[in-house]
């Protein structure tokens, strides 16, 4: 052997030897599932700080899980139709779910949809007042949206149940991650007034209105899974917009109508695993608009209409391929929370004693939230708030506890170094409104600033936990976004076209 090719052997020895010794690497697999969580006519209505009762049925409300599996490690994401997901919820499922299927809790997302006709999850949960006073008890359980103990045991079973189904059955698959543009369903529904604050919602023709406070993000961000046979197994859908839109009877909102769409492009046995986005102030009401606020079905179908044909055209466009790593990362934040002055709790004391129709229904119900507050505080002087970053692919998922200011997702995405970056809000947890410092500050002011047991985080909240969001993606290494095959080489243009014009 010459001495130059000795050489070249020892030095491609160990490289030589590394891909000999290396495992080939697992296919890409996926598998979803779903289960229905409707809860029963008379339980209660989330959503207000007073009760409600379902009367009747509209449609399903439903569990949906997708299960990704790089070879390496499993990722799950959870949609719920549900207002919230109470932290302790999520916490017992995610165990269970490592238990039978070996997923890591922190690789296991939980997002509500927020909707505002769905089953009894909140407002205040099973035994959160127990050991206060005889008023707060009341006050707790007696006149207030309570969760139901029975039906949130319900929501963690068919969690874990779609997430061990989805793990259990997942299969070689495709995968593309892609965004489009939905600008016409959703609005930010606070406004800048010429007295110099911010109101939510002020009314349609008011002419102190001056300008719109805040964005809305209309991207709609989508993760489609298709089988070796090219058919769609499932996606997931990420846009931000309150599931607001009224209903006549229990529902999963507009979600409903955005799988119909989604379900009629392609088979009814897509699973779509939507994700809300961060729209804490955005809702599908129009302020502006002069006309008549549509409520109800029509305006379900008409938000849903509108981002589900968004996402068959996502998924029509893209091109799946190979696709990875996946990945995450979770950590814990202690927030300090916003303490009444001793004097209005002792005001508000005052007031909740009056009977509703003597105090006004609006002091009342804030009174109340404000005594609330002062025994939750009591217990909990900090809120606990996970942060979690999950990979697929070129695509990450920042979520956040909280109702989330939209301003503060688009911040996200302008700054993290993703391809995608999909901002998922009321995750694995609740802990009420995320202002904007700005809406905190003297010309701020609206509903979601209001003081309540519900929300009462301090103002710097929104932007601590963005930060923390961005330190776990930094620590994620982006994957490549799946592209179409090169074409061949250049050798001739179209025979049929590379001629001049003939006249004669």
């Amino acid at each position: 052997m010459k001495q130059s090719s000795l050489f070249l052997a020892l030095a491609l020895a160990p490289l030589l030897a590394a891909q000999a010794t290396e495992a080939p690497r697992s296919l890409f697999k996926a598998g979803f599932a779903e289960g229905d969580i409707t809860p029963a006519a008379g339980m209660e209505i989330p959503g207000g700080y007073g009760k409600a009762f379902h009367q009747k049925f509209s449609d399903p409300c439903k569990v949906r899980a997708a299960v990704f599996d790089d070879g390496q490690k499993q990722v799950a994401f959870v949609g719920v139709d549900a207002l919230m997901v109470p932290r302790a919820l999520v916490e017992r499922a995610r165990q269970e779910i490592h238990a039978r299927c070996g997923i890591a809790p922190e690789a296991v997302l939980v997002g509500a949809s927020h909707s505002h006709s769905s089953g009894p999850v909140g407002m205040v949960q099973p035994g959160e007042y127990d050991g206060a006073t005889d008023l707060v008890r009341k006050l707790a359980y007696q006149d207030s949206s309570c969760a139901d103990a029975a039906y949130l045991d319900l929501v963690r079973t068919r969690m874990v149940e779609a997430v061990e189904r989805a793990s259990a059955t997942r299969t070689e698959a495709r995968c593309a991650v892609g965004a489009g543009q939905e600008d016409q369903a959703a609005y930010n529904r606070r406004f800048r007034m010429k007295n110099g604050l911010t109101f939510t919602h002020p009314g349609k023709g008011n002419p102190d209105i001056q300008e719109v406070a805040g964005p809305i993000d209309p991207q709609v961000g989508v993760v489609g899974v298709w089988d070796t046979q090219d058919k769609l197994l499932g996606c997931l859908v990420n846009y931000a917009c309150h599931a607001t839109t009224g209903t006549s009877g229990s529902s999963a909102n507009w979600i409903y109508h955005l799988e119909k769409v989604v379900r009629g492009a392609f088979h009814p046995g897509v699973v779509v695993v939507f994700l809300q986005g961060f729209a804490g102030d955005v809702t599908q009401v129009d302020n502006l608009d002069p006309n008549n606020y549509r409520y109800g079905k029509g305006s379900g179908q008409f938000v849903g209409g509108r981002v589900g044909a968004e996402v068959v055209k996502v998924l029509a466009s893209l091109e799946p391929g190979a696709i990875g790593p996946v990945d995450a990362k979770a950590r814990v934040l202690e927030l300090p929370r916003r303490v009444p002055d001793p004097e209005r709790v002792k005001r508000c004391r005052e007031i909740v004693l009056k009977k509703l129709e003597e105090a006004g229904h609006t002091e009342w119900t804030f009174a109340k939230e404000i005594v609330l507050l002062d025994a939750a505080l009591a217990k909990q002087p900090v809120m606990p708030a996970e942060v979690q970053a999950i990979q697929v692919g070129p695509a990450v998922f920042l979520t956040n506890p909280g109702e989330v200011f939209c301003q503060f997702g688009l911040d996200l995405k302008r700054q993290c170094g993703f391809a995608f970056t999909f901002p998922v809000e009321l995750a694995n947890g609740c802990i009420g409104y995320i202002p904007t410092e700005e809406a905190l500050g003297e010309h701020g002011g609206g509903y979601e600033t209001r003081l309540t047991s519900y929300s009462n985080l301090t103002p710097e909240a929104g932007r601590r936990l963005n930060e923390a969001a961005l330190e776990l993606a930094r620590q994620l290494k982006p994957g490549a976004v799946p592209r179409p095959p090169k074409a061949p080489p250049f050798s001739a243009p179209w025979s049929y076209g590379n001629v001049p014009p003939e006249l004669k």
